[in-house]
């Protein structure tokens, strides 16, 4: 009886093997954990197409996003803490923090990874060629916006 390397025999267990086993194990149990951080809340008018735009794009990048409309838009903005300033149209939650409006999701992922002290992002107004603005239009640069509860804001990255 000859021996191939189809062998289906259990291969021994090692030290490296249980390591690796548990490492497989406690990510398995870890991701739904790390998927409800990333859960997006977005409030929108019911009227606003550029919004689902963003949520596609924010969903194309691994997020999972839940689409609630309000038509008190103002008031969402006011209870998250949106200086009027740097408003935009829509208005999300993640992990802890408020983005308001084309917020690229590289920088959401990065506000999320550096658990920065702030209460979040924006780009205000809505800028050309930005998440759920593109268009045939040339795209605007513009900044993603940091702010906290006191009103301080700073220049978060630009584009």
């Amino acid at each position: 009886m000859s021996t191939s390397h189809y062998d289906r025999r259990p291969l021994p267990r090692t030290p490296l093997r249980s390591f690796f086993a548990a490492a497989v194990l406690g990510l398995a149990t870890l991701s739904p954990a790390l998927a409800a951080d990333e859960e997006v809340v977005m409030y929108k008018d019911p009227n606003c197409g550029c919004c689902g735009k963003w949520a596609e794009h924010m969903r194309a990048q691994g997020f999972t996003v839940k689409e609630v409309a309000s038509t008190q838009m103002s008031l969402v903005k006011e209870e998250a803490g949106v200086p009027q300033a740097l408003g935009s149209c829509h208005t999300a939650r993640v992990g802890g923090y408020v983005v308001e409006g084309h917020v690229p999701a590289a920088d959401v992922r990065r506000m999320l990874d550096e658990r920065l002290a702030i209460t979040g992002l924006s780009a205000p107004g809505m800028p050309l060629g930005s998440p759920g603005m593109e268009g045939p239009y040339p795209a605007a640069r513009y900044d993603v916006v940091s702010f906290d509860a006191q009103g301080r804001t700073a220049v978060f990255s630009s584009h």
